[in-house]
């Protein structure tokens, strides 16, 4: 729809800008929106208030004079009207939403094909292995695969990677963490060190190390058995992890080890090109980045006082191996607590040569997890944190990821347990999939009354028969799901289809409860089997973007406005 409309609004601003003595070239993108509110029609521009602006008109005046030269030979508009101080409000019409449908159904809508093939790595829920996921980890790892499904809809190339931090003194602390329960079991009464990790699963290690290897590492060297159970631990508990990702519908093309990067020397190599660039200074014992030099609001250590690589060290050689691939964008997508990492790899990114905007970084903020509006604090494996793999055995998979996506990532997100598990109008996933469900229990009512698939499938003459205002906003929600996934895309915002889907899903259950679909008028049932078919398989295609199920039986025990289906 928004393609259709800025043909017509473009031809409309060059005639305005030729008679007016308008500067075209002082307008920005052509930007259309949807109005927050119904009565203001289908798509709004503000374009007239940006583009008087600059040339010190009125803005009001400037809509006017657009609205004059507006041509719409193909009746595609209904109403077109200035708002306020001058915004432009569309409304499509009913016809034009039919044509754009039959399109459909005659497979003569264009494919999408932003991307045209382009490499785009996706870096996403690099957790540390010192520990399990916890639900934030759940979130940032659904808003990256949801990412990566939708850009690869639209034609990129994705690489979907995990950056595993297995090197460093987080290690160190694991092993240590490790051995001293290792010990425990043994009878040692040592204090447990005070930044140790906690968790029962460090328990659970040690009573692996000692099942297979007995008392062995009570008879080696402390800095040996450390180093060995620094290793173990790493590699059980990334195990672990890729298992939970594994049930949560995550799965990635490649995984790149911190430490391989150090054993390889690429660190080393990335921080002697910055040296000779004269990019890295000694003080007080270290080594620092000038990355105030690229915009950074301090410089950085890459080498600390007593030798150590820093994280930053190994980040920027990480990021140097990545732009060697040959990506022409990298996007990482982190917790909110990485904020301030942003701009210092930019600075990085630019000090080798390349240009910073090709990175791009979603910060997601955290989960208040509650239960019945209650907050939930204990998990029982983390001690502190509530375990993804606990939420996904309590709400299953569909429900966490279409949760997790509820809300802007940079948003706070709420998540309900119970709400979550609610088989009724109340949880928003189940919502969304009963409508899909209802549309295939119409079907099967359809077959059993002589009205095969084939009559409202493939190019049905009698969809011009869709006429209530309730039908032609079905189809404006039906026509608008490529803009959708180019929002999307765009924003890089999932949760704009969790929206559409709701909206699309309660326009649906409004709509059935108000009319019948099939009737004794075959014709008018036609034209509305058609309607739901293509309403079906946006909610399903849309869905599945999310990486959720969309089933055609589902039964309600608690909502009595749901009967099974």
């Amino acid at each position: 729809m928004k393609s259709h409309l800025r043909d017509l609004l473009s031809r409309a601003i060059a005639k305005t800008a030729k008679g007016g003595g308008l500067r075209e070239a002082d307008l920005p993108p052509l930007v259309l929106e949807a109005p927050k509110q119904k009565e203001f029609g289908d798509l709004a521009s503000n374009v007239a208030l940006v583009w008087a602006k600059k040339q010190k008109k009125s803005p009001r005046a400037v809509a006017e004079e657009i609205l004059r030269n507006l041509e719409d030979p193909g009746g595609i508009l209904e109403k077109v009207d200035v708002a306020g101080p001058g915004f432009l409000n569309f409304t499509f019409s009913a016809k034009f939403c039919c044509q754009l449908l039959r399109e459909k159904q005659e497979a003569r809508e264009p494919a999408l094909d932003l991307g045209q093939g382009k490499k785009i790595q996706l870096e996403f829920a690099s957790v540390n292995p010192t520990g399990p996921l916890h639900v934030g980890h759940g979130r940032v790892a659904v808003i990256g695969d949801a990412l990566a499904r939708l850009l690869a809809a639209v034609g990129y190339d994705i690489e979907r990677e995990y950056y595993v931090n297995d090197a460093g003194q987080q290690m160190e602390k694991l092993g240590i963490s490790v051995y001293q329960r290792y010990r425990e079991l043994y009878g040692s009464r040592d204090p447990f060190p005070e930044d140790a990790y906690p968790g029962e699963y460090v328990k659970e290690l040690a009573l692996e190390v000692q099942q297979r290897w007995g008392d062995r590492f009570l008879k080696e060297e402390k800095g040996e058995a450390v180093s060995f159970l620094s290793r173990y631990g790493g590699e059980a508990l990334l195990a672990q992890i890729r298992d939970d990702l594994d049930r949560f519908g995550v799965i990635f093309d490649s995984y790149v080890s911190e430490r391989v990067l150090r054993e390889r020397g690429e660190v080393e190599e990335t921080i002697a090109l910055l040296r000779s660039r004269e990019l890295i200074y000694q003080q007080d014992g270290a080594h620092w980045f000038k990355a105030t030099q690229y915009g950074d609001d301090k410089d950085r250590t890459v080498i600390k006082s007593d030798g150590e690589l820093t994280y930053f060290a190994s980040d920027i050689a990480y990021h140097r191996n990545k732009l060697r691939r040959g990506f022409s964008r990298l996007i990482n997508v982190w917790g909110a607590d990485h904020h301030g990492y942003v701009q210092r790899l930019k600075a990085a990114i630019k000090a080798l040569g390349h240009d910073p905007e090709l990175l791009q970084v979603v910060l997601v903020q955290m989960v208040h997890l509650t239960r019945g509006g209650e907050p939930v604090r204990m998990g029982k494996r983390l001690g502190e944190f509530v375990t993804l793999k606990e939420v996904l055995e309590e709400v299953g998979r569909d429900a966490a990821r279409f949760f997790f996506l509820m809300r802007r990532p940079d948003s706070h997100l709420d998540f309900d347990l119970e709400l979550a598990k609610k088989e009724s109008s109340e949880n928003p996933v189940f919502y969304v999939q009963y409508a899909h469900a209802r549309i295939a229990s119409i079907f099967e009512q359809a077959r059993q009354a002589g009205l095969p698939a084939d009559d409202f499938n493939n190019g049905n003459p009698e969809i011009d028969r869709l006429a209530l205002p309730e039908e032609v906003e079905l189809l404006k929600r039906v026509i608008q799901f490529h803009d959708v996934i180019e929002e999307c895309v765009r924003e890089l915002e999932p949760h704009r289809m969790v929206f559409y889907l709701l909206d699309l899903a309660g326009e649906f259950h409004r709509y059935y409860n108000r009319f019948r679909v099939i009737s004794d008028d075959r014709s008018l049932s036609r034209a509305r089997l058609t309607l739901v078919s293509h309403v079906q398989k946006v909610i399903r295609d849309g869905l599945h973007l999310l990486g959720i199920e969309a089933p055609v039986r589902m039964a309600s025990r608690s909502d009595p406005g749901l009967k099974q289906v």
